[in-house]
């Protein structure tokens, strides 16, 4: 399954393990925003892993958007050719 994944983390060294842990999984399309590519229980793992780096008392957030079929096909980039040298993404 295709997921969109943005974040919001205060903390430095908690921002760099998030980052990471993203860039194994996908691509980074943005700042704070990946796109991954991810098995059911590839989801779960991402998430249990997202969950142990971030402090909810600090603010920090992240969302994910499954990204249907469909969906996939209205993607739009406008601007800046999106960074590819790191993307997992097929």
């Amino acid at each position: 399954m295709r997921l969109a994944i943005t974040y919001d983390v205060s903390d430095d060294t908690n921002r760099r393990q998030v980052y990471r842990t993203l860039e194994r999984y996908g691509a980074w399309r943005q700042y704070s925003v990946f796109e991954v590519d991810v098995s059911k229980a590839g989801r779960v793992e991402l998430e249990d892993e997202l969950a142990d780096q971030i402090d909810e008392d600090d603010g920090d957030r992240v969302r994910i958007y499954r990204l249907c079929e469909s969906c996939l096909d209205d993607i739009t980039d406008l601007g800046a050719t999106p960074p590819d040298e790191q993307s997992n993404v097929i």
